[in-house]
């Protein structure tokens, strides 16, 4: 069975593109980039990416005689896609990832490429499974192009890795031996004009802790006085659910959220207890919001059913900024603690999920 006949679906429609939109389409082959150029319309822009000119030379003489001026095609590879950051608003392919030897470099890529909001849809070859050594053969020698199919729980987790939340991928045919095709679609966080939100990374670390203790130094967001070092920082945190906002231009961080396990047991594996810290100088600016945002769609993606946290009762726009996201005051734990010789009250608020756990 070929390639084509596995890899069954219409990324232009799974992605759903509209009039005057910038598309990135990963291997066009014979010619879905035409569909996408009169989907988007002339105010729009449509990009074939492929590997050799053998691949591109077919695409380009379906463009010309399809008469269709707003395509342009692209040589080179998903690994390194030779666009600049944030060009495009969509990505679209059918069942080239798949074929990628470096999947988490291609999809880093596609998050680099997408603006804010962009999203990305596409149909793929998953796996319902691990395959063993043999297993795979068999179902490559049946089926074709299996080789580099991965199980849908490891592709959900290359694509939080690499920063896309609202993550869904939804078998549709199945082909036998634990083979099947997918539609795959995921997000890249909104952000404010100028700002992008992506995964926390370590060489984050001087300027997170930084914002930490500006953030402490008010004396409204925590008990503690001092910002941890970056060891105990990332210990006491979960590592696929922590996020940056930075400025797009110079990379600088502006704000970040995190979430800690609120106990080892099993009962709780989907309770976490956050914190989200904008730079003094850029409050007011809606990145609290959009952090919150990105970070309330990164745990319904991991399967977290309540976001829970503790709110200083004077932390007027800390409380305005969860209760407008969907948080609620659940009580108040009065005299808690002494806070630099005054003893304070917290508000215990948390954030129930409409889709994990109802």
């Amino acid at each position: 069975m070929a390639h084509d006949e596995v890899v069954c679906g219409n990324p232009v429609t799974v992605a759903e593109l509209r009039e005057g939109e910038t598309v990135l389409d990963l291997g066009p082959g014979g010619g879905i980039d035409v569909l996408s150029a009169r989907r988007v319309g002339p105010s729009g822009t449509v990009y074939g990416l492929d590997a050799g000119p053998d691949m591109v030379a077919p695409a380009r003489r379906n463009v010309e005689q399809a008469e269709v001026a707003n395509t342009e095609l692209l040589h080179g590879t998903i690994e390194e896609v030779p666009l600049p950051d944030r060009w495009v608003d969509v990505i679209i392919s059918n069942g080239v990832i798949n074929l990628s030897h470096g999947k988490a470099a291609a999809l880093a890529e596609a998050f680099r490429v997408l603006r804010p909001g962009g999203r990305l849809g596409i149909t793929d070859v998953v796996t319902d499974g691990e395959f063993d050594e043999e297993r795979r053969r068999q179902a490559e020698q049946r089926i074709g192009c299996v080789a580099g199919a991965l199980p849908v729980a490891e592709y959900r987790q290359l694509l939080a890795a690499a920063g896309f939340v609202g993550v869904s991928i939804v078998p549709t045919a199945d082909h036998g031996d634990g083979v099947r095709s997918a539609i795959v679609q995921a997000v890249k966080p909104s952000a404010g004009a100028g700002l992008e939100i992506r995964p926390m990374r370590e060489f984050d670390a001087a300027q997170v802790l930084a914002i930490y203790q500006a953030g402490l130094d008010t004396r409204q967001a925590s008990f503690e006085t001092s910002a941890p070092s970056w060891e105990s920082f990332t210990a006491g945190r979960l590592p696929h659910l922590r996020y940056v906002a930075a400025d797009a231009g110079t990379g600088q961080v502006v704000g970040w959220v995190a979430a800690s396990p609120v106990s080892s047991r099993c009962v709780y594996a989907g309770v976490v207890e956050h914190s989200v810290y904008v730079h003094p100088g850029c409050q007011a600016h809606g990145i609290g919001r959009a952090l919150l945002g990105a970070f309330i769609a990164a745990c319904e993606d991991a399967g977290v059913w309540t976001i829970q946290s503790g709110i200083f009762g004077e932390n007027a726009a800390s409380l305005a900024l969860h209760q407008a996201l969907g948080f609620r005051v659940v009580g108040t734990r009065e005299r808690l603690g002494r806070h630099h010789g005054v003893w304070r009250d917290v508000l215990m608020v948390e954030r129930r999920s409409s889709v994990i756990g109802i």
